[in-house]
């Protein structure tokens, strides 16, 4: 008789702080979050970095980039276009990833692509895009524009990686 008691107050104890109206932690392991998109389709490179973004993940957006990427953008206030190489795009998307909420990157059609994309070693495609940053609910940023990407392969069965963002937005 005295058990039934105890076993109550253990019950009570390991259950008492369970919130039935809060949603259980998913702690089943997500099987889309790691995988990237088949790199080698374009736009699975642009999907795998639309997911780096949603993530903000840099360890999957640099498996899209190739070791002599150059990242270019205008500096309208210095008449002068500003480039920078892999690492310091790393360092800068690392240091946007970790100062927003949110980011919502939304690709629009393409304007122009250039090359075979199934067979050719080099591509050229000219992408609009939407970017939504959202650094708190009272501070969001939105910026249109396009993104201008070369992409290469070191042949028609490897992936894509891309070696040149030229960012013509209105940012």
């Amino acid at each position: 008789m005295k058990l039934l008691p105890m076993v109550a107050i253990i019950t009570l104890f390991f259950t008492g702080c369970v919130n039935p109206f809060a949603p259980h932690l998913d702690d089943s392991p997500d099987r889309t979050q790691g995988q990237l998109d088949d790199l080698h389709t374009i736009d699975g490179v642009l999907q795998t970095i639309k997911k780096s973004y949603s993530y903000r993940d840099t360890t999957i957006y640099g498996k899209v980039l190739a070791s002599d990427y150059i990242f270019v953008y205008r500096d309208y206030d210095k008449g002068a276009d500003v480039f920078w190489g892999r690492d310091e795009e790393i360092r800068s998307t690392f240091g946007l990833f970790e100062n927003v909420q949110r980011l919502d990157l939304v690709w629009n059609n393409s304007t122009s692509v250039s090359g075979d994309t199934v067979q050719s070693l080099r591509a050229t495609v000219v992408k609009g895009f939407n970017l939504t940053v959202t650094f708190n609910p009272s501070d969001v940023v939105r910026i249109t524009g396009y993104a201008n990407l070369t992409l290469q392969r070191p042949s028609s069965d490897a992936t894509w990686l891309v070696t040149q963002w030229r960012d013509e937005s209105n940012y």
